[in-house]
């Protein structure tokens, strides 16, 4: 079903919420402006308490593009300062390009950036009373600012973009050792639900199923790209030896592209 991975439809992109008896966390904030209203109408059918903070998991527009119609209700923007960072070089530049991701000027109308308030480095821990949301960033990742939202007393955690399940994942930008340890760090949390940044409820079962694509894909990545052809042939002999996967299989040749062959990612993965 493509529809389900649509550009307007925030690619598929989960978010949630937890909440508390002092209020509500919301756990990235989706696409856009009218994505982010459709998010706060299913939010308020759950719960009226007011929402206090925005966790973005990291700074990618299908995740943090909706941020501005939550900070308008008084909740305050939490993220890596890593994600802030990414944010303030390339948010605007992403908002202002949003055709070149297939989004219309209608599906982003009113759509504002607004950016971290507050930024943490390792751990940061988030009470709403009766619940704790951990947020942890082990390494560089999906991005330089992922990061995993943990709900101890639920066993449920936020994987973001780390996890992608069902889902070709977006690997453009990422650490491939660092995304490796994400992964086995979450494998060790007990969390009896896991939410993907993109697919369905997810287990420890998907972690490894995460794991092993990124190592294949790394390492056919790295074999075509010794001696590059073009971008077609190279994401059709990459989709051969991947596994199936439902859904957004045209970020197979994305990353490939993005990862491997711009001059500065071949660089980045000399070093």
């Amino acid at each position: 079903d493509a529809q389900e991975s649509a550009a307007a439809n925030s690619f598929g992109a989960n978010a949630g919420i937890i909440v508390g008896d002092r209020g509500i966390i919301v756990v990235d904030t989706l696409v856009s402006a009218r994505e982010a209203r459709r998010f706060i109408e299913d939010v308020r059918k759950i719960s009226d308490k007011p929402i206090r903070y925005i966790i973005n998991t990291h700074y990618h527009l299908d995740h943090s593009f909706g941020n501005a119609e939550f900070a308008g209700l008084g909740a305050t923007i939490v993220a890596h300062v890593n994600c802030a960072d990414e944010m303030r070089h390339k948010a605007a530049a992403a908002l202002a390009g949003a055709a070149d991701f297939g989004l219309t000027p209608e599906d982003m109308g009113g759509t504002r950036i607004a950016y971290p308030e507050i930024t943490f480095t390792d751990k940061l821990r988030l009470d709403l009373g009766g619940v704790e949301a951990e947020l942890i960033f082990i390494a560089p990742a999906h991005s330089k600012g992922s990061i995993v939202v943990s709900v101890p007393r639920e066993k449920v955690v936020f994987a973001g973009d780390i996890l992608f399940t069902e889902y070709h994942p977006y690997m453009g930008e990422g650490d491939i050792e660092g995304w490796q340890r994400n992964l086995d760090f979450l494998a060790t949390l007990g969390s009896e639900r896991i939410i993907p940044g993109h697919g369905p409820l997810s287990g420890n079962e998907d972690l490894a199923d995460m794991k092993a694509y990124l190592t294949l894909f790394d390492n056919k990545a790295r074999e075509l790209t010794a001696a590059p052809g073009k971008l077609e042939e190279m994401t059709a002999q990459m989709k051969a030896v991947l596994p199936a996967r439902k859904q957004a299989e045209w970020l197979i040749g994305a990353s490939l592209q993005g990862k491997y062959l711009t001059g500065t990612a071949q660089d980045e993965n000399k070093r």
